[in-house]
């Protein structure tokens, strides 16, 4: 038995620094000012129709939930953090769209077996620390025949290159937490959605971004308002020499990218798939 209250106990506290990691900044300034396109995307490729019921799962402030309810979905945004939830609450308000709201751990989804006939996440279910948990709850609540639609930062990518960048300056991780960034990987999706599934697709695309004039304005974007890479920075804050080396890690990356170009391709795995229906024996 005290192997299992030291395991209940080590996921609490590992939530609440998942959740004060994401409580850091601004992230809602990232979703509104940087990736908000992605969410369209994801209730397009979903098929959400009115009437759905649509959990968004890791919602942060509504990138999904907010265009699903708009398509007259009958929508629940989940997400670990507070802070993300009220900005999202307060952006659906000033926009006219109705949604509930509700606090919710990814691991542990507070929802009933086949409650929704789609289960999203954009950019969010990857940063779950145990993604087979995760996998399993996104499965488990969404209704045999119903939609599961994901899109994930791929490896490869920008995003993905931005983790590898700050990696080295952050904290080691706790034991059993696993990279974001697998789930940009068809295979390993694939896999952690195993036989519980059919009609699986997989697509690597693109978010055009134009919002940075040159490397160190995203960087310094970043560095003010994603937590974690201000994670990566808090770290290492009493080390100047740490500090200057990865200002210059990220404004070059940046610079990188936006090499004879105004905008910044930063690809992305979309991935929809069915629940597969119970067999009548």
């Amino acid at each position: 038995m005290t192997i299992g209250t030291d395991v209940v106990t080590a996921d609490r506290e590992l939530e609440n620094k998942h959740r004060a990691l994401w409580a850091l900044g601004d992230y809602a300034a990232v979703a509104t000012e940087v990736v908000a396109p992605l969410g369209p995307v994801l209730v397009q490729a979903s098929g959400i129709r009115a009437g759905d019921r649509v959990l968004d799962v890791a919602a942060g402030a509504g990138n999904v939930a907010i265009p699903a309810a708009r398509a007259g979905a009958d929508v629940v945004a989940s997400d670990l953090c507070l802070e993300l939830l009220e900005r999202g609450r307060a952006i659906a308000q000033s926009q006219g769209v109705r949604l509930q709201w509700r606090a919710a751990n990814a691991e542990a989804l507070p929802f009933d077996d086949d409650a929704f006939d789609a289960v999203l996440s954009c950019i969010g279910v990857m940063f779950a620390p145990h993604h087979q948990r995760a996998a399993d709850e996104l499965v488990r609540v969404c209704r045999p025949g119903g939609t599961i639609g994901l899109i994930s930062w791929t490896p490869e990518g920008f995003v993905g290159q931005m983790f590898a960048t700050i990696k080295p300056y952050l904290p080691t991780p706790p034991a059993g937490a696993q990279p974001a960034p697998r789930w940009g990987s068809p295979d390993y999706v694939r896999g952690l959605l195993a036989d519980r599934i059919n009609e699986f697709s997989a697509q690597r695309r693109t978010l055009l971004v134009d919002r940075f004039a040159d490397g160190a304005a995203f960087r310094d974007f970043f560095k003010a308002h994603y937590g974690p890479t201000i994670s990566a920075y808090q770290a290492i804050a009493d080390e100047p020499e740490r500090v200057a080396a990865l200002d210059a890690e990220l404004a070059e990356l940046g610079d990188r990218q936006l090499r004879g170009s105004s905008a910044m391709q930063w690809e992305y795995l979309l991935v929809t798939a069915r629940k597969r229906q119970a067999v009548n024996r």
